[in-house]
């Protein structure tokens, strides 16, 4: 069985999508933006702010998971979604987080972004 989607691995992929919309929830951040028809693709990120190299590994392994069994259904087509990890993500509950994933890939489909962070750095 093919996979429902294409992992993404270049940085300038994860730096592009940053550009798009942004829904945050409690255990992730998605980031989703258009791709120009190549396909569902996904990209995870989990820093070392939220943990060891065990607990990152854990929450990649649980969101490869989310992804496979949400994405097929509610993923947008031809886009890349990105989902970055937050702290505490990886005691979630695997049902809360598949809600909250299905929750954002709607508002994502729906156009409906958080507001853009504020910047950091020097103000002028």
């Amino acid at each position: 069985m093919a996979a429902p989607f294409i992992m993404m691995t270049r940085r300038a992929d994860f730096v592009a999508a940053n550009a798009g919309l942004r829904v945050a929830r409690p255990g992730f951040v998605l980031l989703a933006r258009g791709n120009q028809g190549q396909g569902r693709r996904l990209g995870i990120t989990v820093t070392k702010k939220i943990g060891n190299a065990v607990v990152r590994n854990r929450m990649k392994r649980r969101f490869r998971a989310l992804a496979r069994e949400v994405l097929p259904l509610h993923g947008l087509a031809d886009t890349d979604h990105v989902l970055i990890g937050r702290d505490g993500g990886v005691e979630r509950d695997y049902a809360l987080l598949r809600d909250e994933l299905v929750a954002a890939l709607t508002r994502a489909q729906a156009g409906k972004g958080d507001l853009p962070r504020p910047r950091r750095g020097k103000r002028k």
